[in-house]
């Protein structure tokens, strides 16, 4: 791989582990000094390697720049001596310190790390956009992107988080058994809002879209790694992804447009992810408490099976049924309707839709249109047109067009 490719591959796998291991180490009073470390490195490495070629360990390269510009820093700089905090300071000597970059250490970090970004005093957007950046190594022009917004939006929003951190003096370390279990279910809430940014994305960029469903797994593969938050609702979490990931392909066309789950090409499903969905899922079953996540993998595994039966209907109804029961959301209720439909009847969907009354969701229109297509040509025409007017994407607005179109030549 030239140095052009290599340096944006190495940033997105390297840099998050250097941020999270000097952020642990200096605490979040100079997080935007570790920040600057990391990403100075990686312009030292681009400049140097321009001439001198790569070396034979890139990766290592890399750790021992950011290691020696950190120790550079603490010698030089007095900030050091009068701001980081007294037991950072007391340890030892800026002479004599050193970061440790051992895979362990790097794992511990990103863990605290994570805790600390998910803290219950920083909005869920902001949680969003810390993993992002310091999780995911994600750039701050990709971190606009994903949130659809501009760079400078983004900056003020991690600027007030990071306030946010230092001022209610939030720790970057685990939490304590007794709080495990409530700071976890934040933890697991801000990786499926991750895994969501990417699956429901409206942005045009597949590739970055993507991408954050990646990251979300990656760091649900972490809390499993670790023996305190391999909990069954972390298994189910992870399963879930799996499952959605499966169809990844089979969801949008070649424009872009969203593929309604009925029209889908099951050939195009990915069978060893849902393999991998299946054996998370099993694992999940252990311990007494059923999450959220346990029904929506539940839900989500059926929807990869590819035989349209009653019985895969009504058991993905009755999970619909339970779902809401404890953990109540309009999407939910309306990706029920949908199951009420193939296991009861359109006509039956149809009332239980209307009672939800979504008129700002496309979604609910789209699958009104769908429902009464065949029943009522006019009410479906009319159903299809409201969702063309809430669509903010060209590819999904045409194939919204072509159902429209479809029903005028039918009439």
């Amino acid at each position: 791989m030239q140095t052009p490719q290599l340096i944006p591959h190495l940033f997105r796998t390297e840099y998050r582990k250097i941020v999270s291991v000097l952020g642990r180490r200096f605490g979040f009073e100079q997080m935007e000094i570790a920040e600057d470390i990391a990403s100075d490195t990686f312009l030292t490495a681009a400049q140097t390697w321009a001439y001198k070629g790569i070396p034979p360990n890139p990766t290592a390269w890399l750790y021992n720049v950011a290691k020696n510009k950190s120790k550079n820093y603490l010698q030089r700089n007095t900030i050091f001596e009068t701001k980081v905090s007294p037991e950072i300071k007391n340890e030892d000597s800026p002479e004599n310190w050193d970061i440790d970059l051992s895979t362990q250490n790097i794992t511990d970090s990103q863990l605290q790390m994570m805790f600390a970004i998910c803290h219950p005093a920083i909005s869920p957007e902001s949680q969003i956009g810390l993993s992002l950046r310091i999780l995911c190594g994600f750039g701050i022009d990709e971190v606009a992107e994903a949130f659809l917004t501009s760079k400078d939006t983004i900056n003020k929003r991690l600027f007030r988080a990071k306030e946010k951190i230092r001022n209610e003096n939030i720790k970057i370390e685990m939490p304590g058994s007794a709080e495990m279990d409530n700071r976890l279910e934040n933890v697991l809430t801000t990786i499926y809002l991750l895994f969501s940014e990417g699956y429901y994305s409206v942005s045009q960029n597949q590739v970055l879209r993507k991408e954050l469903c990646f990251e979300a797994m990656r760091l649900c593969h972490m809390l499993i790694e670790n023996e305190s938050t391999d909990k069954p609702q972390v298994n189910a979490l992870l399963a879930l992804m799996y499952f959605h990931a499966s169809r990844f392909e089979a969801r949008t066309g070649q424009n872009g447009e969203l593929i309604l789950y009925e029209d889908q090409d099951v050939n195009l499903w990915d069978m060893d992810m849902v393999a991998k969905g299946a054996w998370y899922l099993n694992r999940a079953t252990g311990g007494t408490k059923l999450s959220r996540y346990h029904l929506e993998a539940s839900i989500a595994y059926w929807n990869t099976q590819k035989e349209d039966t009653p019985e895969k209907w009504e058991s993905i109804l009755q999970l619909y049924n339970r779902l809401l029961q404890i953990a109540y959301s309009p999407v939910a209720a309306l990706n029920r309707t949908f199951a009420l439909a193939k296991a009861n009847g359109p006509e039956v969907a149809i009332v239980e839709a209307e009672k939800l009354n979504l008129t700002g969701n496309q979604f609910y229109f789209t699958l009104l249109g769908e429902l009464y297509t065949g029943i009522d040509n006019q009410k479906a025409l009319f159903n299809f047109e409201k969702a063309l007017e809430l669509i903010k994407t060209d590819g999904d607005a045409r194939l919204v067009g072509e159902k429209i179109d479809k029903l005028f030549k039918s009439t």
